[in-house]
C-alpha cells in the first residue's frame, strides 16, 4: 500500500465524521434548549471530533426545539 492509497483511505474514513460533526454543531445552533448553559454544553459535546456528534445524536438531539416552533 503506497502513501497516496493510505491517505485516500484515511480521508474516506474521516469525511463522514467531519460531516456529522458539522451537522451536529449546526443543529445545536438552530435549536432552543432549556437554558443557554445547556445549549453551550451540547455545542461543546457536538464539537468533539469523531464521537461528539454520535453522543449528540443519541442523547441531545431530541432535547432542543427548532426555533420558530
Amino acid at each position: 500500500m503506497d502513501d497516496l492509497e493510505a491517505s485516500l483511505i484515511f480521508l474516506a474514513m474521516c469525511i463522514p465524521f467531519f460531516i456529522g460533526t458539522v451537522w451536529a454543531v449546526l443543529d445545536v445552533a438552530q435549536k432552543n434548549f432549556a437554558t443557554f448553559r445547556t445549549k453551550a454544553l451540547w455545542w461543546l459535546v457536538a464539537s468533539v471530533p469523531f464521537v461528539g456528534f454520535i453522543v449528540y445524536l443519541l442523547f441531545g438531539m431530541r432535547k432542543g426545539r427548532k426555533t420558530g416552533t
